[in-house]
């Protein structure tokens, strides 16, 4: 029995392969995410028809390519938000930022600043980026750390106040 599915997959693959592949095409942009596209529904009708007590059998055709087409919109949604993120990053905060911005980067004040918050604990460090480069809400970070708003609150504080501190022992020194 099993012998004879696998045949019948060998079979089914052989003679259907290379039009799924050519449907794939119009939602990969190279070869080789249609040659991805495919492997992963061929992958998801294999396991559908194992859970549905099909037989095991290869799928129908249709449902194949559906799931090809679904699985190429997922691609570009993925894709599609990917970019806005990559996007977000270059455009954070209008490049006022010392870690995006090369002609601030060269600024002495900017790398004092990055120094301090490099030297700030882990968890308050990750509160301040995410709340001032990420842009992110302290009911968000909260989320993103599994803490309650106020600890994101209290530590984007400690932070803050640590940083004042240590910029303006920094300058005390620059200029004493």
């Amino acid at each position: 029995m099993q012998k004879n599915l696998t045949k019948q997959w060998k079979c089914w693959l052989a003679e259907n392969g290379p039009r799924l592949l050519l449907f794939a095409r119009n939602w990969g942009k190279s070869r080789e995410d249609a040659e991805d596209l495919v492997q992963e529904s061929i992958l998801k009708m294999w396991h559908y028809q194992q859970e549905q007590n099909r037989g095991g059998g290869p799928p129908d055709l249709p449902l194949v390519f559906s799931t090809i087409r679904f699985a190429g919109l997922m691609l570009h949604r993925s894709e599609k938000r990917r970019r806005k993120r990559e996007e977000a990053i270059v455009y954070l905060n209008d490049f006022q930022d010392v870690w995006l911005d090369p002609m601030i980067e060269d600024d002495e004040d900017s790398l004092r600043l990055r120094d301090a918050v490099h030297n700030l604990s882990g968890k308050l460090r990750e509160v301040v980026v995410m709340k001032i480069w990420g842009g992110l809400t302290f009911a968000q970070i909260s989320e993103v750390l599994a803490i309650s708003p106020n600890t994101a609150a209290s530590r984007y504080r400690y932070a803050l106040e640590q940083l004042t501190q240590d910029l303006r022992k920094m300058k005390e020194e620059r200029y004493a």
